[in-house]
């Protein structure tokens, strides 16, 4: 298995941006649901700017045609919380030797944004991860062990639940219900699954991953719930919230912990700004102790965009770094 690794880092100052006025109200709905083309969003750069908004939703469509689940998926639906306005439903994804081996117990992966993750019919613009299709093919190779995977769905609350602090978006505060969001995930979810399915529910056996704002609020739960999760999956993630606030974070980091992190180099309209974020905290991570292909693994994605076909392409990384039976 081959990651693309950064080996030399070259920091560059990092530039603001603000949202033209006019696209303000847009841009907010963009960021409610996963994940829209960048060029709907006109962005200037400006010395005051306090934040480039990466366009990552419109309300979503259900696309036409067959479904293309692959696999054997159970539906909860409109799971509700105590800590959050909105209800979800919830898809999880069994591995192919569940039914046939009753005394078998398997690790959990819970990712965000699961009306994404595996079929057409529920996610943006008609294109999937294609997470089933990888597990799939992985797990029937032995190429990775068997897991469990939640699809957490999104709702019209992303932005704010995605996000762990309020930011100042074009002069209005927006977002700061992740830690809301985690107490769903960690005290109401996870014991469902627990009680539901045949998991193994330590730590070390649980992981989460999103993309985007998904990536965003996954460093967070690595952050403030080490015990819950050991692995940490933030493809594409949006460090630019609230001005990199991210990074001051890293030394906080349990060391504990196995990142993935990636970007591609065509991200959004300023792409060398997003890379170059990915690359400060790489470094920033190495610079407290995580190793490369040890506990920390990051890729760089070669002329890929900001949305699902681009994340269906590369997310079988990430499950080998997670799940190849050698790790």
């Amino acid at each position: 298995m081959h990651f693309s690794v950064s080996a030399v880092f070259r920091p560059v100052p990092v530039r603001k941006f603000l949202v033209r006025p006019a696209l303000a109200l847009l841009a907010l709905g963009l960021l409610a649901c996963q994940s829209a083309p960048a060029s709907l969003l006109g962005v200037a750069q400006h010395p005051a700017g306090k934040v480039h908004l990466l366009a990552s939703t419109l309300p979503r469509v259900a696309a036409q045609g067959n479904s293309t689940l692959t696999g054997n998926f159970k539906t909860h639906s409109q799971v509700a919380s105590r800590f959050l306005k909105q209800s979800r439903d919830v898809m999880v994804y069994l591995p192919p030797q569940y039914a046939q081996d009753p005394s078998r117990r398997y690790p959990v992966l819970y990712m965000h944004d699961g009306n994404n993750l595996f079929d057409r019919r529920t996610s943006f613009g008609g294109s999937e991860w294609q997470v089933d299709e990888n597990l799939e093919k992985l797990i029937r190779s032995q190429t990775i062990e068997p897991v469990i995977v939640v699809g957490v769905y999104n709702t019209a609350d992303r932005l704010a639940e995605y996000t762990w602090e309020a930011a100042d978006l074009d002069g209005e505060m927006h977002g700061g219900q992740g830690a809301n969001y985690a107490r769903f995930l960690v005290e109401e979810l996870k014991p469902l699954i627990d009680k539901t399915y045949r998991t193994r529910p330590q730590r070390e056996h649980t992981a989460v991953m999103g993309s985007s704002l998904g990536g965003l609020v996954s460093f967070y739960l690595g952050l403030h719930y080490p015990q819950v999760f050991s692995k940490i999956g933030m493809m594409s993630p949006s460090i630019w919230w609230k001005d990199r606030a991210l990074l001051k974070e890293v030394p906080k980091l349990s060391k504990d912990l196995k990142l993935w992190l990636d970007m591609g180099t065509q991200e959004g309209q300023q792409p060398q700004v997003m890379l170059q974020d990915a690359k400060d905290l790489a470094q920033a991570l190495e610079k407290q102790g995580f190793q490369h292909f040890r506990n920390l693994a990051f890729h760089v994605a070669q002329d890929a965009g900001h949305n699902e076909q681009a994340w269906a392409m590369r997310v079988e990384h990430p499950l080998r770094f997670f799940y190849s039976p050698s790790r």
